[in-house]
């Protein structure tokens, strides 16, 4: 494991601003730099193409930079991110079940109109052909879990961790203030569908959001590994995904 360093008042006091502009700005910088390379060389994907591919090169290029950010803040203030198996127990099998308890309350959040009708989930750019139903369900149950746990939990949870010290208790369970932090901000990641989804849908996705974000925490945190937060996202994401296929093959 990682040896920790002590933190320092400015490291106290910069540590919240710095993980929220790294939250926020890490996926904007890897949409600009995917957007850039497609404008070079127009058979990369381009973010005025299909959505699926353009999620692919967007979500590479951003944990490409989470990766770096990394290497480079562990130079001067090492903090364990976690990138290992886990030493001890794994929570694996917690977050797939909960994964699959969160995909199926996902899905309702995310398409209650449209199951009250009958009517099949709206899914961008997705169709029933295989190819589209392959990339989206690899997308979701494999490649989105690492793209994004590693931003957020390896490198602002692990980061924050070290930087802010300091414990929240309910009950029995005990976990570091900077998940709860991080959480927020994972949640505050996701407001964009504000502007492309009717509100009750997207204040919904707030919630199960900063749920989720705090439940992957906790798994990073006692496992000292980012793997089961990794389960548990591609868990839940594939399960509303592969619910939606089946309901649009039912009631197209």
């Amino acid at each position: 494991m990682t040896a920790q360093a002590s933190p320092s008042r400015i490291h106290r006091l910069l540590s919240v601003p710095a993980v929220i502009v790294l939250g926020l700005g890490l996926p904007i910088l890897g949409a600009i730099l995917a957007a850039t390379l497609s404008h070079y060389l127009p058979a990369f994907p381009s973010n005025k193409g299909p959505l699926l591919p353009w999620l692919y090169s967007q979500h590479f290029f951003q944990t490409a930079l989470a990766l770096i950010a990394i290497a480079l803040i562990r130079l001067v203030f090492p903090f364990d991110a976690g990138l290992r198996r886990p030493p001890g127990k794994s929570y694996i099998l917690p977050a797939i079940l909960w994964g699959v308890f969160f995909g199926v309350l996902m899905t309702v959040v995310d398409y209650a109109p449209q199951l009250l009708a009958h009517k099949p989930p709206p899914i961008d750019g997705a169709d029933l052909s295989s190819a589209s139903i392959g990339g989206w369900l690899f997308f979701e149950g494999v490649y989105v879990g690492p793209t994004e746990e590693i931003l957020f939990r390896s490198l602002l949870v692990g980061y924050l961790i070290a930087a802010l010290p300091g414990k929240l208790r309910l009950g029995r369970c005990e976990m570091s203030w900077a998940g709860v932090i991080v959480a927020a901000i994972f949640a505050l990641a996701h407001a964009a569908n504000f502007f492309t989804r009717p509100s009750f849908a997207a204040a919904g996705q707030q919630i199960y959001a900063f749920a989720l974000g705090v439940l992957y925490a906790y798994w990073f945190e006692k496992s000292r590994s980012i793997v089961a937060p990794i389960v548990g996202h591609n868990v839940s994401d594939v399960t509303e995904y592969a619910i939606c296929f089946v309901l649009i093959a039912l009631w197209r």
